[in-house]
C-alpha cells in the first residue's frame, strides 16, 4: 500500500501507512528500501518522452520525502563519522534519490554537504577541497550524467585529493560497473553507500 499511495502522490495517506509499518515493526532500512526505492523505481520507469507527466513526479517526489523526513529526521544526530559531498551531476534535475540518501547518511552521524542538483563535477570537487570531504557522491537518474561521474576522478587528482573516494549510485549510474565509471564504489541504494562509506571511515587515518 505504501508504494501505491507514493506513486499516487498522496501525503497524507503515504505518512499514515509508513506509521502503521513502523509501528507494526517495519525497521527504517526496508521501509525505504522495499517502500521509496521501489516507487523511485516505478517513477523512473515513466521518465520517458511519451510517460513524462511533471506534477505526477513532483507529487510522488512530495509524498516520498515526507516519509523520508518521517523516518529518518535531520539534525537529531551528530556529526561524527566524516564528512561526504552529494550531488546530482549538471544535465540531471531529478533529486529525490540524492535528498533521502543524504537524510540517511545524516541520521547515521556523516556531516553531508549537499551541492544540489544540476550541480557542475567542478562544483563538487571544489566542495569536496573546501570541506575536507573524504568522499564524493554522484547521484543521477538519467544517462548523459555518465561521462560527467567519469570525469570525477581526474578532477579530484588535480587538486590533489587522491584519497578522497567517488561513489556513484542512481538509476542511470547503478546500471553501470565502477570501472565503467572511474570510481570507488556503485551503491544499489542509500543503505548500500552507507554501508561502504562505514568501511571507509574505519580506515581512514
Amino acid at each position: 500500500m505504501l508504494v501505491a499511495h507514493l506513486l499516487d502522490g498522496d501525503s497524507e495517506h503515504a505518512l499514515a501507512e509508513a506509521r502503521r509499518l513502523r509501528a507494526s515493526g517495519l525497521d527504517g532500512q526496508r521501509l525505504v528500501v522495499e517502500g521509496l526505492e521501489v516507487a523511485m523505481d516505478g517513477m523512473s520507469a515513466k521518465c520517458t518522452t511519451e510517460q513524462f507527466n511533471l506534477l505526477e513526479i513532483m507529487l510522488t517526489g512530495r509524498a516520498a520525502m515526507a516519509v523520508a523526513r518521517e523516518v529518518f529526521p535531520e539534525g537529531r544526530v551528530a556529526s561524527t563519522r566524516g564528512t561526504v559531498v552529494i550531488a546530482t551531476p549538471q544535465g540531471d534535475v531529478h533529486d529525490l534519490g540524492k535528498n533521502i540518501t543524504r537524510m540517511v547518511l545524516t541520521s547515521k552521524g556523516f556531516r553531508v554537504i549537499d551541492c544540489g542538483k544540476d550541480c557542475p563535477v567542478t562544483d563538487m570537487v571544489a566542495a569536496a577541497a573546501r570541506e575536507h570531504a573524504f568522499a564524493v557522491l554522484a547521484s543521477g537518474l538519467i544517462s548523459p550524467v555518465v561521462p560527467l561521474v567519469r570525469q570525477l576522478r581526474g578532477l579530484l587528482r588535480e587538486r590533489g585529493l587522491t584519497q578522497v573516494a567517488v561513489v556513484a549510485g542512481g538509476a542511470a549510474l547503478k546500471q553501470c560497473t565502477a570501472e565503467a565509471l572511474n570510481v570507488d564504489y556503485v551503491a544499489r541504494d542509500a543503505f548500500d553507500c552507507i554501508h561502504f562509506l562505514e568501511k571507509l571511515s574505519l580506515d581512514r587515518p
